[in-house]
Order: C-alpha cells, then structure tokens, then sequence
C-alpha cells in the first residue's frame, strides 16, 4: 500500500500556480480554464457584481481561496461574500457559488465540490456547462441541496440573500449560442 502525501494551508500557502486542497490532497488547476469557461465565468459575475456595488458588506469575487479547514481550501470560479472580516482569503461560507464546468473539473465540482459546499451550508450552487448554454441551479433547504432547475434564457431570482439579486441566462449564454 503506498501513502498518500496529505498537505495542509501552511504548505498551500506556499505553492506556486493555482491549486485546491481537499482533504489534505493536492489538486492542480491547469492549464488555464478556457476562453469559454472565463467568459461565462466573467459574465455572471458581472451581472452578480453591478447589483450589489452599492452594497458595502458585500462582494463578488473570482477565483477567490476560500479556506474551509487546515487541509480544506478551495478556488470557485465566481462567489458572492458578505461580511467577510479576512482580507487574504474567505473563511465563511459563501452565500452563492458559481463553478463552470470543464471536463476535466466536471467530477471535482460535481460531486466533490457539490457535497463539501452543501455541508458547509452554501445557500445557493451554481453548476455552468459552457457547451450546452446551460445552468443547473441548486438551492439548499433544510441542510440539503434541492434542484431548482436547469436555466437556459430564463432569469431566476434569488430569495434569502443579504442582497436582491436575479441572473439573467439569456444574457449570459447569447453570445455563445
């Protein structure tokens, strides 16, 4: 039996290029997500950030460490905080997460990222699949995500949120239809 090297923050910390840590493993996050994967990634946090950029408790953030535990740290690709009192790296649950989906990530978020961010309470999962234009948006109640839907073109409101957000799909997935 071979043991697994595990590593925790102070070693994350360290580490050159972009990197997860789940459960003490090492995960690489390259190459570089693609031209398609950043746009819809950007566009989303641009309609989530133009609504709450009068808000002074709240930000949007991209690739952003959220360290959940010593040997837990993760990088979504879009993230509404709020009230955050650390500047280097999140350490409250976020209350959306955006991750857009690559084939090579579509297991980590999936299924991985899925269960660590519903554990952790995250209100709302986004999953973003940049071939087929779509969204499937998850809501947690009562400790579990429940699906709320696929979205295409439709705009979903988000209720519960320190701020009165909507995403508009149609918006974010015309460009690339």
């Amino acid at each position: 039996m071979h043991a697994i090297e595990t590593y925790r923050y102070s070693d994350y910390a360290q580490w050159e290029g972009k990197w997860e840590l789940i459960d003490g493993v090492a995960l690489a996050m390259s190459p570089a997500p693609g031209l398609l994967h950043q746009a819809i990634a950007y566009q989303i946090a641009m309609q989530l950030g133009t609504q709450v950029e009068d808000c002074e408790k709240c930000l949007v953030l991209g690739e952003a460490d959220w360290k959940i535990s010593e040997n837990t740290v993760l990088k979504p690709d879009v993230v509404l905080i709020c009230d955050e009192p650390n500047e280097n790296y999140m350490t409250k649950s976020p209350e959306l997460i955006v991750e857009v989906i690559s084939p090579s990530t579509a297991q980590r978020d999936e299924k991985y990222k899925f269960d660590i961010y519903q554990r952790e309470k995250v209100p709302f999962y986004l999953l973003a699949y940049p071939d087929e234009c779509k969204v499937k948006l998850f809501r947690l109640k009562d400790d579990a995500f429940s699906k709320e839907g696929d979205f295409f073109t439709e705009t979903y409101r988000f209720e519960g949120l320190s701020c009165d957000l909507e995403i508009n799909f149609d918006q974010v997935f015309k460009r690339f239809r």
